[in-house]
């Protein structure tokens, strides 16, 4: 039997709801059919965002939504994308499957969504093809409330009062599609640009995220912040990290539904690399950020495998199976233990694009594995982390490829409910668990499970063959709870 302790008296910080944020890219079917049909679509609507992935999204409580890019960012320029719909420039996706991009989902659409979806906003700027002055008038554009070229435009364009950039980016993978640069060269040009992003309202400042490492390039960090330095938080509020997981290497991604148990491992494994990532990271922020005021942007991670079969390779559409869901709770299990650094994190993408919550088909819709994982740790936005750990812990796997068996985490919210999510990464074992507090005598609990074979998905003929239901498979006992987790399975225990 596993044994779970969770000292619930000592805080070990505050998890921010941005952790659970997501990411929308103009990237195949994500903004356009996904989140926006236009005012005249036979789809229920409000202002064209697709009433039925607004309702959805509301539900599993989103907290923040981060857009135009991605790789898309870097081409984009703003100015294609307001004003009249008619009158608006096309272009090519050169990214994203070379196909028209006719800019009718722009700023204005997007603080529409965001504003529908009750999120904060997280708006990508141009270094990689545009320019300071872009950029500069992008803000203005946004945000300035008082009399200037950018402000009167956006009231000309029909809306008078200014909204709020939450998070600014300042380029992104510049390191790659964002221009090819070199961390010092990205660094320099970071310091320049991120000077014109002006806080034009001292009340709420924007939190600005500086362009940080693929997966494990360590020297990128070191070199961007050493650029920064000697007090690289004057400049940004945020470094961001990408990493995406694919079990065989980037160019054997492999089938998002047929697979077998030792590609399932291996997919553990690599999600399980967060933590390193995450670490490593963090320890090189700490020489030059050793009060933590820099969070840590984890703003696109998730599985990225081939695209579903007869689908436009540019499009990055794949299906999402239970072995999505446990690589989503693990990797927010991570991001939950490390919320000390970890400040908000995007999954990618949020609808028909690679690690999706929501996939739709014309006027259907359906929930994947992976909303009913955040769906179910939203309990953690805005709660504190407290300490926990597991003995009995056994490793499964095969061959090399070795796994814990169980993954946790777990936070007290602001009513003293204490919130525990629990994976278990086996495809063929339940695990027997014991929980036990500090001083918490357990009255009542309110559990559910998200569990299905491994390689489990839904479809719009079957939409809720995966899905969260209520867990009742547990006893509360004098001093804590006990349980059998099911083999590849996700819960969660709200106990009181």
């Amino acid at each position: 039997m596993a044994k779970i302790f969770i000292n619930e008296k000592k805080k070990q910080g505050h998890i921010n709801p941005e952790i659970y944020g997501h990411f929308s890219e103009h990237l195949g079917r994500c903004i356009y059919e996904g989140l926006y049909v236009g005012e005249n679509s036979d789809i229920p609507n409000v202002n064209g965002m697709r009433t039925d992935v607004v309702e959805a999204l509301k539900e599993m409580q989103i907290p923040v939504l981060r857009w135009p890019g991605g790789c898309f960012a870097d081409e984009y320029h703003w100015k294609d994308g307001i004003g009249p719909k008619e009158n608006r420039k096309k272009m090519i996706n050169t990214h994203w499957g070379g196909v028209v991009e006719d800019n009718s989902f722009g700023t204005h659409e997007f603080f529409e969504l965001c504003e529908q979806l009750g999120c904060k906003t997280y708006v990508n700027g141009n270094v990689g093809s545009g320019t300071v002055q872009e950029m500069s008038e992008w803000v203005e554009y946004i945000t300035f409330e008082g009399v200037s070229p950018m402000a009167d435009l956006r009231k000309q364009n029909g809306h008078e009062k200014p909204w709020k950039i939450d998070f600014f980016g300042v380029g992104n993978e510049n390191w790659g599609c964002g221009g090819n640069m070199t961390p010092e060269y990205y660094a320099n040009l970071y310091r320049r640009f991120q000077t014109y992003v002006r806080q034009y309202h001292q009340d709420a400042p924007i939190y600005k995220v500086c362009g940080g490492p693929n997966v494990a390039d360590y020297h990128w960090t070191e070199k961007v912040l050493d650029t920064c330095a000697p007090t690289p938080s004057r400049l940004m509020n945020g470094l961001s990290l990408h990493y995406y997981v694919h079990p065989d290497g980037w160019d054997e991604k492999g089938s998002a539904t047929k697979f077998d148990e030792k590609t399932w491992f291996k997919t553990m494994a690599k999600a399980l690399y967060m933590e390193e990532l995450v670490t490593r990271h963090g320890a090189i922020m700490d020489q030059y950020d050793p009060e933590k005021k820099i969070g840590l942007i984890v703003d696109e991670w998730g599985d990225w495998f081939d695209v579903e079969p007869g689908t436009n390779p540019g499009f990055l559409y794949q299906q999402n199976t239970m072995r999505d869901a446990l690589v989503a709770g693990i990797t927010l299990d991570i991001f939950n233990k490390h919320c000390d650094r970890v400040k908000m994190a995007c999954i990618a993408q949020m609808v028909n694009v690679l690690q999706s919550v929501i996939l739709t088909e014309g006027p259907k819709m359906l929930k994947t594995p992976t909303y009913h994982v955040f769906h179910m740790y939203k309990y953690h936005q805005d709660a504190d982390l407290v300490e926990s750990y597991i003995e009995g812990l056994k490793e499964v796997g095969e061959d090399e490829i070795r796994v814990p068996s169980l993954h946790e985490s777990v936070s007290v919210s602001a009513d003293g409910t204490v919130n525990l999510t629990l994976n278990n990464l086996s495809v063929t074992e339940e695990s027997e668990v014991e929980v036990s507090f500090a001083e918490l005598k357990p009255s009542s609990v309110t559990a559910s499970i998200l569990t299905e074979k491994m390689d489990a998905y839904n479809t719009f003929e079957e939409p809720e063959r995966v899905k969260e239901v209520e867990f009742t498979n547990y006893e509360i006992t004098e001093n804590g709870v006990k349980f059998s987790v099911p083999a590849s399975s996700v819960v969660l225990l709200r106990i009181r």
